[in-house]
């Protein structure tokens, strides 16, 4: 139980999907009831299917580019240390990447669960680094498991969260959001200098001990 709610809470920080209602709710004010519920399954299964394959396979892609594990942990804290600082700004729509052109062009298309919401949206650079350093971390098949369904349980929050991002953006207001936004930020802060002091750590003692 105490892994499964640290890879959740870590892997939910990270995604924060309470940073997408306002581009969701930008992106979807003009579809009906039943679309939104459409997108925002689809997006969390794009996410959940995102995640998994960076999980499983993200060690064979480094292994046959020839990075190391402990670069990845700090090119990925790095990543996340970035997240987390714009979230204190409570700039998440440019965090993100969805900018305006891109904006504009998913309102043109039918489907937008896949790009901008699931990627880069929501599943981006620093999530799939953390799932890839998840692998290595928790080897054992029951780790695996736990953080699988905790992955699964972040996704199904995912979709209630944006099917309810309209009701969610009048009840919480800009303001609301923002606030829930940057004490994110910190912990996904905390999270990414995390992953860099290990992965430093990991490298300097692979030079001393050389």
């Amino acid at each position: 139980m105490d892994l499964f709610i640290f890879i959740f809470a870590a892997v939910f920080s990270v995604l924060n999907p309470l940073g997408a209602i306002p581009v969701f709710v930008g992106l979807t004010q003009e579809d009906s009831m039943a679309e939104r519920s459409r997108i925002s399954i689809w997006a969390a299964t794009n996410v959940f299917i995102i995640l998994t394959i960076s999980f499983f396979i993200g060690e064979y892609l480094l292994k046959f580019f020839g990075i190391s594990m402990d670069a990845l942990r700090i090119a990925g804290g790095l990543i996340i240390v970035n997240s987390g600082y714009s979230l204190l700004s409570g700039n998440f729509p440019k965090r993100r990447g969805v900018n305006k052109k891109v904006a504009d062009d998913a309102q043109k298309r039918n489907d937008i669960a896949l790009t901008p919401l699931a990627m880069p949206l929501l599943a981006g650079p620093g999530s799939m680094s953390l799932l890839i350093a998840f692998y290595q971390d928790y080897p054992a098949l029951t780790d695996k498991i736990i953080v699988i369904a905790a992955v699964l349980t972040v996704c199904i929050l995912i979709f209630l969260i944006l099917r309810s991002s309209h009701y969610l953006s009048k009840l919480l207001g800009a303001s609301g959001i923002v606030s829930i936004s940057r004490i994110m930020g910190f912990i996904v802060i905390a999270l990414g200098i995390q992953y860099i002091s290990v992965g430093a750590l990991n490298m300097l003692q692979t030079v001393f001990t050389k």
